[in-house]
């Protein structure tokens, strides 16, 4: 399976533009960190891409990931990548083992709320927002209010990475698909 094959799977299952966005900003992060660690940026991006492609069409939110788990296979994804799409639940009883485990874990929930801290910046833009933007709105529990705050924390914890350096790293991670993600990018 390569990058197209796993995107071919996520525009076949994802249903919502939000969703589109959730996969292309892990995906993006995931690229980054796999870079910046030396590991494999095409099955890292990839883990990234898939992690919650199911979500629109899988039955009930306690079968995701497993539901999905079950299409990769039969698409022929990876045994690596499935494990890290079902690692990234706590709800699966999957321990997060290897290093790819750990990060998609820490970024998924991350990304998704920086994004949304820079939605709500006038300027809607990834240069406005930083590690104190960032757990100011932590604090405010009706703001994205679907996002699980302890999995932001747990995840760095995991993943041996500082809070802050992790919330500068998923910025400048997202900064390349910020138009993507229906952000403005202060290059144009």
């Amino acid at each position: 399976m390569d990058r197209q094959d796993a995107w071919s799977i996520v525009k076949e299952h994802a249903k919502s533009d939000s969703l589109l966005r959730h996969s292309t900003a892990v995906e993006a992060v995931m690229r980054a960190y796999a870079r910046h660690l030396g590991e494999d940026k095409e099955i890292w991006g990839m883990a990234g891409m898939l992690h919650d492609f199911d979500w629109d069409i899988c039955p009930t939110p306690d079968q995701h990931p497993e539901f999905g788990a079950g299409i990769l296979r039969d698409k022929g994804c990876s045994e690596e990548i499935i494990r890290a799409v079902l690692s990234h639940g706590n709800h699966t009883g999957i321990t997060r083992e290897t290093t790819m485990e750990k990060a998609l874990f820490a970024v998924d929930e991350l990304s998704g709320f920086i994004t949304a801290v820079a939605l709500v910046r006038p300027s809607k833009s990834l240069d406005d927002v930083d590690p104190k933007a960032v757990k100011r709105k932590m604090k405010d529990k009706a703001f994205a209010k679907s996002v699980n705050r302890e999995d932001i924390t747990e995840g760095a914890t995991d993943f041996a990475v500082d809070l802050d350096q992790h919330i500068t790293f998923v910025i400048n991670a997202l900064k390349p698909v910020s138009k993507s993600l229906g952000l403005t990018n202060s290059n144009d």
